[in-house]
């Protein structure tokens, strides 16, 4: 594929060239397809590169990459693909467009229940979906785990996204893995009974939700926090809000992650395995992590002062594989309860 080719192909598709150098084959380079945003991602490639004398050259897209790649099929000159959400990295795994990998160090610095059994996908930062609740209408000992959402005190009380969200579904399978589909319906049955409207907007738009009164409860991302935090016009939302970590007297905060996969038909696979095994060192998780107000994957990593400030807490170890396996099923429940509905009136 020519490079003028490639780039109107870009521009079709609504992707965006965010490396100065078009996507190409070389010896001295790799191939990223980035559904992470470039300002989260540069500053690690461009001390990948110094160090190693590597390029990376990164397509970005908000949608579409998946297709691009299934397009392009053996002629892909993709090495690899960087996204977010256990589901979308199980996605490109089923959809044939990755490849399973053995490397020592990959294997050493990411704990297994972040990282695929087969070595397709290996975590890179994880998150938690954390409950955020208003300082002023609640005490944060009052909502302590994910089952209370369903509680009827919190009726008419609760902010939410789409129930089919990815970030959603992943939470809805952890409850179908962990408490079985029948109890996990019934929650959700519940939780939607409680919603204060119907679910609409981004995890930010929860919180402001709750600043502005119209919930006293919401669910979002935990690095969601400290973007509001670090917006003059967002700040008075995280502000108004404590960030309470899920399940701490039991299993944990449910955990999802950003992750990286080898591409199938990488042709500078030497170039990526360095790539990989960079970003999972010390120096780039931290730098990663801190970024993006997310935590490290590699144990041992020092977490950002700001996160924390928000406190230690403890995990849920429910490898993520099990919530893949349980997506379809969590999707399947939010269309049955009509949970985007909203509550009924």
């Amino acid at each position: 594929m020519s490079i003028r080719k490639s780039l109107a192909a870009l521009v079709a598709g609504t992707i965006v060239a965010l490396s100065a150098g078009a996507i190409a084959k070389a010896a001295e380079e790799v191939n990223v397809y980035s559904y992470r945003q470039p300002a989260l991602i540069k500053p690690l490639f461009d001390k990948f590169t110094a160090e190693s004398g590597i390029k990376v050259n990164v397509l970005f897209a908000k949608k579409g990459l998946a297709e691009r790649l299934q397009a392009e099929g053996m002629n892909s000159p993709a090495d690899l693909i960087f996204t977010t959400d256990i589901g979308r990295l199980t996605d490109v795994k089923n959809a044939g467009l990755t490849q399973a990998i053995t490397n020592q160090v990959l294997s050493a610095n990411v704990p297994a229940k972040y990282r695929d059994p087969e070595g397709h996908w290996f975590g890179l930062t994880t998150r938690t979906r954390a409950i955020f609740a208003s300082k002023d209408r609640v005490k944060p000992s009052e909502i302590t785990t994910y089952e209370a959402l369903a509680d009827p005190k919190w009726q008419g009380r609760i902010c939410i996204r789409s129930g089919a969200h990815p970030y959603n579904v992943a939470l809805i399978a952890s409850m179908i893995a962990r408490h079985g589909e029948v109890a996990a319906e019934e929650w959700l049955r519940g939780f939607k009974a409680n919603l204060a409207r119907k679910p609409q907007g981004n995890d930010r738009a929860q919180v402001k939700a709750v600043y502005a009164g119209e919930c006293d409860i919401a669910l979002a991302n935990s690095y969601y926090f400290g973007k509001m935090l670090a917006k003059d016009d967002q700040k008075a939302w995280a502000n108004s809000v404590n960030i309470i970590f899920g399940a701490q007297a039991s299993y944990g905060a449910h955990m999802n992650l950003s992750g990286m996969a080898m591409a199938a038909h990488s042709p500078n696979e030497a170039n990526a395995i360095k790539l990989m095994e960079f970003l999972v060192s010390d120096e780039a998780q931290s730098i990663y992590a801190e970024q993006n107000y997310e935590y490290p994957v590699k144990p041992g990593v020092a977490w950002s002062p700001l996160l924390e400030s928000w406190g230690r807490f403890k995990q849920d170890d429910m490898p993520l594989q099990a919530i893949a396996e349980n997506r379809a099923k969590a999707l399947k429940l939010v269309q049955k309860v009509r949970f985007d509905d909203g509550p009924e009136s």
